[in-house]
Formats: structure tokens, C-alpha cells, sequence
């Protein structure tokens, strides 16, 4: 879990390509990640990689 600076929610290229990453190497050791959350500026505003169907 993480915040943008910006306040935006949305995941860049990099969070999804950092999120493999750790899954990928989380999996040799029989961890699975279950998701990686975005929060935004206001109250409830978040992105979770997991709902958007980006994580497997």
C-alpha cells in the first residue's frame, strides 16, 4: 500500500511493474502477495490492483 504525491490514484507502468516484481519474487519463497492498494487525496479514493484484475 502506497499514496502518489499527486493524489491520484491510478497505478503507473512502474507500480504494476514493481508489483510483479516483489509477486514474482515473493513466489520462491511460497508468499503471495493478495493485493497492492494506491490511495488517493480524498476519503475513500483508492485503486486495488487485485480489483482491477492486474494481479493474478
Amino acid at each position: 500500500m502506497h499514496n502518489h504525491p499527486s493524489g491520484e490514484p491510478e497505478p503507473s507502468r512502474d507500480d504494476i511493474a514493481t508489483t510483479k516484481q516483489v509477486s514474482d519474487a515473493c513466489a520462491l519463497v511460497s508468499i503471495k502477495v493478495l493485493d497492492h492498494v494506491i490511495i488517493g487525496m480524498n476519503k475513500g479514493d483508492y485503486t486495488s490492483l487485485a480489483e482491477k484484475g492486474i494481479m493474478k
